[in-house]
């Protein structure tokens, strides 16, 4: 058995009914709102100087994704949050073939193999440049929207609008702190070439992924 970060996400599909956090445009963006137009989100982003949370989802199948619409982004808490603070993307591979536009079929399909998404949901988390990764999310049966915000605004601490603020604030730790962030982004490559590598499952290998997380 190989490590794989599917290996590592929980495994239980729940079966909920359809609940959708908000209607998903298909075309433009606004901030808050999810859209299927990855252009505009981008195009966006870059404009207002704030992240994408990039959903990968099977929104019509999923357990876990359905879950979270419920419980997490149809609460006002995190829609409040968001619309000032994220672009929301939905990059959806649904059984209903119609929800998807088909000129999206075939990018959501690469944004998959470049993210290496292996299960849904992911949650992608990008800096305003589009190609920045912050960090990435799961699901989770506990999770409420105030714990997302939280999870969120943990992950994009590293952000460039962040990291400037904060240097401009702090400058006698402005060095220091982007030394700190220098390190964080090794550490995350290293651990990506690690997994890619195909480790076995072993008490080995498992005491060195929990090494990577507590660095």
């Amino acid at each position: 058995m190989r490590i794989t970060v599917a290996t590592f996400a929980l495994s239980s599909v729940f079966l909920f009914s359809s609940v959708q956090a908000d209607e998903i445009a298909k075309k433009g963006a606004e901030l808050g709102k999810w859209t299927q137009d990855y252009d505009a989100a981008v195009k966006l982003a870059g404009e207002k100087k704030v992240p994408m949370l990039l959903n990968f989802t099977g929104s019509d199948w999923c357990g876990w994704c359905k879950l979270m619409d419920k419980n997490v982004f149809a609460g006002d808490p995190w829609k409040k949050y968001a619309a000032d603070n994220a672009v929301l993307v939905t990059i959806d591979f649904p059984n209903d073939k119609s929800i998807v536009p088909e000129e999206y079929v075939e990018r959501n399909n690469k944004l998959k193999a470049e993210f290496r998404i292996q299960g849904y949901p992911t949650y992608v988390v990008l800096d305003s440049d589009a190609t920045s990764v912050l960090g990435q999310l799961g699901a989770g049966q506990g999770k409420t929207p105030e714990s997302f915000v939280e999870e969120f605004e943990g992950t994009v601490r590293f952000s460039a609008a962040k990291v400037e603020a904060y240097c401009k604030d702090n400058p006698d730790k402005a060095e220091a702190f982007k030394a700190d962030i220098a390190e964080k982004k090794d550490i995350e490559s290293e651990f990506m070439a690690w997994l890619e590598s195909g480790p076995k499952q072993t008490p080995e290998n498992d005491k060195k992924f929990k090494g990577f997380n507590e660095r």
